[in-house]
């Protein structure tokens, strides 16, 4: 049997909608650069639906998936076993499937991570960070961040009482971590411009500033917005008036990609290429 007819294991990125997703160009370059034998596509379940989808994809034969909006939280329920992250985030992204069931794991906090340190060149250990919303984007990732040792990190949001819930939640792993672990509403940002600030709301979609303190930027500060386009968001576009350094969220989509690549396979395809073609091809259709 020839290597292009050779069978090859199912993934899938779940989802609704889902015609958008970027996650099978980005996993069939992953599949070139390591040479792994995968299939993936894109399933589209109905939102009352994801269940009976995942079931059916198992008995397909299928070994993983993604899972994107807005079945994050149903993935979580659905695990058998939980990764310590996801249950952390109290959601799951990333279902393999194997013969000890369905294992969950969550790979954003370790894809914002690894797009900050490792493409971007900016090192969280000892770093300021400043994370804005306390929604489930913003906990999926407090612990990948506390696990990189950062001195300070500060959560904010509109609701208070949501991000004092995110530091009680995570209070232990500061401590394990010797992080100052602090939040609540705007005025819980402290006096200096931070070294890294996050924006984990989902404001830059219908262009409206996350609750901040403009004082928190600065030159040496990284403003980074977990959406991403063609154009820079909102929010970039308001930290680059105060000289700070911007990038938006698609290296997270892709590492984040990359890390469940790894659940899978035990392979880490390497994201920094396939992100440049990504980038290459989103600025060529926007032209």
């Amino acid at each position: 049997m020839s290597e292009s007819n050779a069978p090859r294991d199912r993934y899938a990125v779940i989802g609704n909608p889902i015609a958008h997703s970027k996650s099978p160009l980005i996993h069939a370059r992953f599949a070139e650069q390591t040479g792994e034998p995968i299939e993936y596509t894109h399933l589209l379940a109905p939102v009352d639906g994801f269940v009976p989808h995942v079931r059916a994809f198992i008995e397909a034969g299928g070994r993983g998936m993604n899972v994107t909006v807005p079945f994050k939280l149903e993935a979580h329920a659905l695990a058998d076993t939980l990764s310590p992250r996801a249950a952390a985030a109290g959601a799951v992204n990333t279902l393999r499937f194997g013969a000890d069931g369905i294992y969950g794991d969550n790979t954003d906090g370790v894809g914002l991570v690894s797009d900050i340190e490792r493409n971007l060149g900016v090192s969280l250990k000892g770093a300021r960070i400043l994370l804005l919303g306390a929604g489930g984007a913003a906990r999926g990732v407090v612990l990948p961040m506390l696990e990189r040792l950062p001195h300070t990190l500060t959560i904010v949001n509109r609701t208070q009482a949501k991000a004092e819930e995110l530091v009680a939640q995570f209070a232990g792993a500061a401590r394990e971590a010797g992080c100052r672990l602090t939040g609540g509403g705007v005025r819980a940002i402290e006096p200096g411009a931070y070294d890294v600030i996050v924006n984990a709301t989902a404001g830059s979609l219908d262009a409206s500033l996350p609750d901040c303190d403009d004082r928190a930027f600065g030159a040496g500060t990284l403003a980074y917005d977990m959406m991403y386009g063609a154009q820079a968001t909102i929010f970039m576009r308001h930290a680059q008036t105060f000289g700070a350094r911007t990038a938006d969220g698609l290296g997270m989509l892709v590492e984040q990609a990359a890390e469940s690549f790894y659940v899978w396979r035990g392979v880490r395809p390497d994201g920094a290429p396939v992100l440049a073609a990504l980038r290459e091809m989103m600025r060529a259709s926007a032209a």
